[in-house]
């Protein structure tokens, strides 16, 4: 039980870091996007690095050791089947409201939504900024619920790993919750609640390994080492974070500042992860 909640306390801070997000730009009204794509970029590296180093390692060799028949066949496709899962929620997540176009809002960005900002100030439809506002946390509470169960899982069977994952989700959580806020802010000029928004759309992180937890535990599937169907989870879980960060971190990371900025950011968090494995 102690394990469980380590879990969930890992993941409530990852999905916290959103809350982070909306107050830096609320309060600091400037964020340097250099810093930004080598914090995407970092998070992808992080990513990256632990799902095919050490969850996708580890589920084959957990699917051997489980005795499950065609082992390898079995990971790969709950590896891929992962990647499916998110590629679902982005077909059905409207296009402009998707996070992954979202997160290039910035007080100096200009992209489709920031234009849709733009003209709805002009124009002084505060219930346009509002709803792409509100639909962007929507949004990115979908995708955020996947990405908490993969926090939990990869937390509950390693802390190491469940540490640097949470590192990952956190540093990419901070430009999701900037989506959020600015339009919240520009429309109801209030920060606290942008601020209020943009938390929330973090907080389906912790409900999702909430309830991955409680179904797994009502249906008696082991989530941990030793089940058959812990390394199908494993491998579904590193196939999340890979979809993540070629899909969404990547393009965002150049979108933001300069491409060797965010390779940089990348082989930074390959390393540091690598060092943690090593020392851990």
């Amino acid at each position: 039980m102690e394990n469980v909640i380590h879990a969930l306390t890992l993941t409530l801070l990852a999905g916290s870091a959103t809350g982070l997000g909306g107050a830096m730009i609320l309060f600091l009204k400037r964020l340097s996007s250099n810093f930004l794509a080598a914090a995407l970029g970092l998070s992808a590296g992080v990513m990256i690095f632990i799902s095919l180093a050490e969850l996708y390692p580890e589920a084959q060799s957990a699917a051997g050791s489980a005795g499950l028949d065609n082992a390898r066949v079995w990971v790969l496709l709950a590896f891929f089947g992962g990647m499916g899962l998110i590629t679902l929620i982005d077909f059905l997540v409207p296009e402009y409201e998707n996070p992954h176009e979202a997160t290039g809002l910035t007080l100096n960005a200009r992209t489709a939504a920031t234009e849709m900002i733009h003209d709805s100030e002009q124009s002084g439809n505060a219930a346009a900024l509002k709803k792409l506002g509100v639909m962007s946390a929507l949004a990115i509470a979908i995708h955020n619920f996947p990405e908490g169960m993969a926090t939990f899982i990869g937390a509950l069977n390693d802390s190491g790993t469940g540490t640097g994952i949470t590192f990952a989700i956190a540093l990419h959580n901070i430009p999701e919750g900037i989506a959020v806020a600015i339009p919240i802010y520009y429309a109801t000029r209030s920060k606290a609640k942008a601020l209020i928004y943009a938390t929330l759309s973090g907080l389906t992180e912790p409900l999702g390994a909430a309830i991955c937890y409680g179904v797994t535990a009502l249906s008696g599937i082991r989530i941990s080492d030793g089940g058959l169907a812990f390394p199908l989870i494993l491998a579904a879980v590193a196939g999340i974070m890979i979809y993540i960060s070629l899909d969404e971190l990547l393009p965002t990371a150049e979108k933001y500042g300069k491409h060797h900025v965010a390779i940089a950011g990348v082989v930074g968090g390959m390393a540091i992860m690598g060092v943690s494995l090593l020392v851990l």
